[in-house]
């Protein structure tokens, strides 16, 4: 029997790196993932992958499996049903594409990875996370689902791509991809763009394998470390598709990026890219290291994603003999072993650190915080009501002096973007 032959990929980042894999969703190849990829890069060996017949994968990969890849029974081996010929003559399905993506690891010399997908991309990382946990580091699953919809749907758009192409698809993509605020833009025309020139085989044998993808009965088997990220305006994996994944996923976390829709990563780069660097770089508390670099390494990054690139090189050059200890000190305990534990959403803790920082009333952590809370998803609305929360609790003159400083801060902000 054959081996699987390895969808296209591209690699970036250090080869000793920690290896993180990639996956896109329906319609997207490898470029999906730009946005984040420079960033991700400079701490993972970053290994992106394109579906049968997007971007680089022909959509005749789908027919040089094995029927016996490891890819496990539950579903069904191999890509499709499977012959015993080492060929495929079912559909597609997504234990199949984990196939395609444990014959890349193998094929890049990697055994563990940590993974995160897209949509589809996302239902392959946590299918492997159940049939193939040895395999699976972390897992961070992005506007995706445990079952996406009726079949139906499904086979009725893999017949009409059969028969008429893309076009009739990508027509409508943007509504369920981009909040219209963001249709329109290059980035959004970019992957439009792509979209019209992926294979139709390969885009139909893709729906095929959504139509009978449900993990729902499985969930509770994920016992890798899991974030879950939804776009709040998301109408093809709603919210409450990824509410489902982290009530069913043990000790998942949550977070939903304001102002977003299907491709969240795309629309909203930076809130995405603070949710995927806190969730990769942490350290379970139960196992945390008794060599303090490794936690260094880590606050030193979620720092980096939450107070900006600018702000921690400011720090870092300000920093003199005296100081350096303390420097040393939040890096490792506040950012190194508080801001990367699993429980919170970066979201969530943007929220309880700025009404620490106003019932106390230190107004210069509160306008940095304020800044991060942005790059952390929270929209000014968001901050507003965390103000008057604040209100309450901690006083009308802390929060009034809060509410001028924020005003300052927003509007800096908008004039920046």
């Amino acid at each position: 029997m054959t081996s699987p032959v390895p969808p296209y990929h591209r690699e970036d980042g250090p080869a000793d790196a920690p290896p993180l894999v990639l996956g896109p969703s329906l319609g997207t190849s490898l470029q999906v993932w730009e946005p984040q990829v420079e960033a991700l890069a400079r701490r993972f060996r970053v290994v992106r992958w394109d579906l049968p017949g997007h971007g680089g994968t022909p959509s005749d990969v789908l027919l040089n499996a094995s029927t016996n890849t490891g890819a496990g029974t539950d579903t069904g081996t191999g890509l499709g049903a499977g012959t015993g010929t080492g060929r495929t003559d079912g559909p597609c399905t997504v234990a199949g594409l984990g196939g395609l993506v444990l014959a890349l690891a193998d094929s890049l010399g990697i055994d563990r990875f940590a993974y995160a997908g897209i949509s589809l991309g996302g239902a392959v990382g946590a299918w492997l996370a159940v049939h193939h946990p040895d395999r699976i580091a972390s897992l961070a699953l992005v506007c995706s689902a445990a079952r996406f919809g009726e079949p139906a749907a499904w086979h009725e758009r893999a017949a009409l791509v059969r028969e008429q192409g893309l076009a009739p698809v990508a027509a409508t993509a943007a509504g369920r991809w981009f909040t219209p605020a963001f249709a329109g833009s290059p980035a959004a025309d970019a992957l439009l763009a792509g979209l019209r020139t992926v294979a139709p085989e390969g885009y139909a044998a893709c729906c095929d394998a959504l139509a009978t993808y449900d993990l729902r009965g499985d969930l509770d088997r994920i016992g890798a470390p899991t974030l879950v990220v939804a776009g709040r305006d998301d109408p093809a994996t709603p919210p409450a598709h990824a509410r489902e994944l982290a009530d069913g996923i043990p000790a998942a976390s949550l977070t939903e990026i304001a102002g977003a829709a299907h491709l969240a990563n795309a629309e909203q780069p930076v809130p995405v890219l603070a949710a995927l660097l806190g969730h990769l770089t942490a350290v379970p508390a139960p196992e945390q290291p008794t060599d303090d670099r490794p936690r260094h390494a880590a606050g030193t990054a979620v720092r980096r994603a939450v107070l900006g690139d600018d702000h921690v090189d400011r720090a870092a050059a300000r920093t003199t003999a005296f100081t350096a200890v303390f420097q040393d000190f939040i890096t490792r305990y506040a950012w190194g072993e508080i801001w990367t534990r699993p429980g919170l959403s970066r979201h969530t803790r943007s929220c309880v650190t700025i009404t620490a920082l106003v019932a106390r009333g230190h107004h210069d952590e509160l306008a940095l915080h304020l800044r991060a809370a942005l790059r952390n998803g929270l929209t000014p609305e968001d901050i507003r009501e965390v103000l008057l929360q604040s209100a309450v609790y901690c006083g009308v003159p802390a929060a009034n002096s809060a509410f001028a400083l924020a005003d300052r801060v927003l509007a800096e902000h908008r004039e920046e973007s």
